[in-house]
């Protein structure tokens, strides 16, 4: 069922819907039913049961019944707006329920179950009865029929909780009592109206939808000439594009997004590189890749193999490869907007979509279907037919018109032209329906070779330094103008251009002008003009008139023999020695190795300093940087140091009192000046915070100074080690050169700071 329902057009799924509704029922009603008793739509409706009868969903049974597959019928919630019929409703219903029914009718009812169903199904299966009954209702149970009729039906999933009873709405009593409408035997949900009820409330003239025939769409004649003409331009001039694109693939592999797929940026840069739009890039990217020619290679979409056997290949062949691989990929290239319209990436992945290659199907299908010699006059008037062939194929959210994007990509395939099917889209649409997939690559590649011509490999060179190749260039035409032209366009006939710098390309890759002018008179078609001839040996005459080689030292002197006897000694060539000129060498090795190997083989060399000037060379003296004093511990804890993983107690001061008379018969001594300024410090904590904050200036040192000596509190900017700058306030001032410990209103806690990472004091 899954594989089937898409590929069915408008009249066989209307008539489907029907049946689904009906079902059992005969031929009779369901013509009737559709509008289809005789004329076109008779036949229309013979056509969509014969196809599904092919299709084994619907068949005659030996009592001229219709009837269809389980599955079938489940595919509609509500087929026509219908609920089920009275006998399906009525199943659970006792047989005292079904007399009190017919007893409110009017009917006498049988002795057993059965007959009291048939009589209630008979009776409302008869279009004028059950109008006549409806016409004697109240008015209030007449509105709500009519206006059931009209609506789908409201499937209720949920279960309301509770005393269970009667549909609420008014007038539904008199309905529930007479069949017209079902209730659930345990009274939830929406009482339910019968199919036989609603097709009889919606009048004799009432028609289910049925379009047998597709569409009428604005046509113009064409000939077979225009037809191809304007394919082979087509197909010649994307072919064009796609060798271009897969060469800057090539050469430049696209970075991929980290979510995967090629971006915007990387679409825009193979673009402009290959001179073609976003939309060709995006189906060459999409049909390459499913042809195998392009893979994900780590965070790049690189060339295969089978890209290198591809490009050697004739424009047709080329062209047939990804013909095919767009016939056959269940997604929409072109497709660059999800619903929210934003952009898309290019190969990123997308789950596989039937409803595109049904909508490509119905494409091909409804431009086959076209009357002979005829075209529509705007391709987006194809888009109603693909609906009509496709229905349950959906555009794009992208698409102004049905099916705008794919009905484009045909169109620059080649596909169409003229508004009518090509000869390639013929020969793509027998692909499907071709018994060997192989036949049909053979019909294609056929197709493809005979509005395709051959790679042309000469070129037209004019005198304003151009190259002009109508046509598909060769390969090796190709590679040729590239490395020494730069291609301004292409298409049906592609443009290089030659310039300085591109003959200077060439000539930096090793060529020689004489090779470079040889292999262009080769394949030009004509003598090469002058100015073309002038423009390689000017620039070949200028180049390499100044050489730059790498070179780690340089040697020097003022003999060559000597200078020559270093080159050529055994010991030394490890270094890479190399006359630049007889009193100078070049090494590839650095300057201080290459003075010890010198040195060692017996030779005094001497170095320069950058500005030519002997460097003297002096013992250096290797001090280790004293380690600055771990923080003190806080809250009066003692201090500890660890040896060999244990903690010990650090050794107590040795004599206090001795200490004290040093300090009090010590003649006083006055704080050094600030070497910044030259002002003196007003304390000694001033001369200790500068020392140690240097980055403070001196009114920022004065300021915490005094904070410090008179035990006030402050707020600084503090620097941590990760790098954030906060504001703190502080108070307890206690300092501890390097660190200054304080009671941190933030934190609400005791803090050590360090006082070079405060960078500002204000008052508290």
């Amino acid at each position: 069922m899954a594989q089937v329902l898409p590929r069915l057009s408008l009249p066989h799924l209307q008539v489907a819907e029907a049946l689904a509704a009906l079902a059992p029922t005969t031929r009779v009603a369901l013509a009737e039913l559709l509008g289809a008793v005789d004329g076109e739509r008779a036949r229309g409706l013979d056509a969509a049961l014969q196809a599904l009868a092919d299709h084994a969903l619907v068949w005659p049974d030996g009592e001229g019944m219709l009837r269809m597959v389980a599955p079938l019928r489940q595919a509609w919630d509500a087929p026509l707006g219908l609920d089920a019929p009275l006998r399906q409703l009525l199943k659970d219903t006792t047989s005292d329920e079904l007399r009190r029914m017919l007893g409110s009718l009017g009917i006498k009812s049988g002795s057993t179950k059965q007959q009291r169903l048939a009589d209630l199904v008979g009776h409302h299966s008869d279009r004028e009865r059950v109008t006549e009954l409806v016409a004697r209702a109240p008015v209030a149970t007449r509105k709500l029929l009519e206006r059931r009729a009209r609506t789908a039906p409201e499937r209720s999933e949920f279960i309301v909780f509770g005393a269970p009873g009667i549909d609420s709405e008014l007038g539904a009593l008199w309905a529930l009592e007479r069949g017209l409408l079902v209730q659930d035997r345990r009274g939830y949900g929406t009482a339910r109206m019968p199919t036989e009820v609603t097709l009889a409330l919606r009048g004799p003239g009432w028609r289910a939808p049925f379009e047998p025939a597709p569409p009428d769409v604005p046509a113009m004649p064409v000939t077979p000439a225009e037809v191809d003409r304007e394919a082979t331009a087509a197909a010649m001039a994307f072919g064009a594009h796609a060798a271009s694109v897969l060469t800057v693939c090539a050469a430049s592999p696209p970075a991929r997004l980290k979510s995967g797929g090629i971006g915007a940026r990387e679409l825009s840069r193979v673009g402009k590189a290959a001179r073609c739009d976003d939309i060709v890039v995006r189906i060459v990217f999409e049909t390459a890749y499913a042809a195998g020619l392009l893979a994900r290679h780590g965070d790049r979409v690189s060339a295969t193999e089978s890209y290198d056997a591809w490009a050697e290949q004739e424009p047709a062949e080329q062209f047939a490869v990804l013909l095919q691989a767009w016939r056959t990929m269940q997604l929409t290239p072109g497709q660059a907007r999800d619903e929210d319209g934003k952009s898309l990436p290019a190969l990123a992945g997308t789950p596989p979509c039937g409803g595109c290659l049904q909508a490509r199907e119905g494409l091909l299908i409804a431009a086959a279907r076209l009357p002979a010699v005829q075209g529509v006059k705007s391709h987006a008037d194809l888009g109603p037919l693909v609906a009509w062939h496709r229905p349950l194929a959906d555009p794009l959210p992208q698409d102004s018109t049905p099916f705008a994007t794919v009905i484009r990509e045909a169109e620059l395939l080649g596909v169409l032209a003229r508004g009518s099917l090509s000869p390639i889209g013929t020969a793509l649409l027998s692909t499907r329906l071709s018994a060997r997939p192989d036949d049909g690559a053979e019909t294609l590649t056929a197709a493809c070779r005979r509005l395709l011509p051959a790679a042309t490999a000469s070129a037209r060179f004019g005198a304003d330094l151009t190259a002009v190749v109508t046509g598909t260039p060769s390969v090796r035409l190709t590679t040729l103008l590239n490395s020494v032209a730069d291609r301004e366009t292409g298409g049906t006939a592609s443009v290089w251009r030659f310039s300085p710098g591109t003959v200077r390309r060439a000539l930096d890759a090793g060529r020689t002008p004489d090779a470079i002018e040889a292999d262009l008179a080769a394949v030009a078609v004509e003598t090469l003009p002058q100015p073309l001839a002038y423009l390689i040996h000017d620039t070949a005459r200028c180049h390499g008139r100044v050489r730059i080689a790498p070179a780690a030292c340089v040697l020097h002197g003022e003999e060559p023999a000597f200078l020559a006897e270093l080159a050529a000694h055994r010991g030394l060539t490890q270094l890479g020695l190399r006359h630049l000129a007889p009193t100078v060498l070049i090494c590839r090795t650095s300057l201080d190795k290459t003075l010890a190997a010198l040195r060692a083989a017996g030779y005094a060399p001497v170095a320069e300093a950058d500005d030519g000037t002997v460097r003297v060379e002096k013992a250096q003296r290797h001090r280790a940087v004293a380690p600055v004093p771990s923080p003190r511990l806080s809250g009066g804890a003692s201090r500890r140091r660890k040896t060999d993983g244990r903690t010990e107690e650090a050794p107590a001061t040795a004599d206090l009192r001795s200490l004290a008379t040093r300090l009090k018969t010590a003649p006083p001594a006055s704080p050094q000046p600030d070497p910044y300024n030259g002002l003196p410090f007003d304390s000694d904590t001033e001369e200790i915070i500068a020392g140690y904050a240097r980055q403070l200036s001196l009114t920022d040192v004065r300021q915490l100074a005094h904070a410090v000596n008179e035990g006030q509190p402050v707020t600084i900017e503090y620097v941590a080690a990760s790098g954030s700058r906060t504001i703190r306030t502080l108070s307890e001032l206690d300092l501890d050169p390097p660190y200054l410990y304080a009671w941190c209103h933030l934190r609400n806690d005791e803090r050590v700071f360090t006082l070079s990472r405060i960078h500002g004091v204000l008052p508290g």
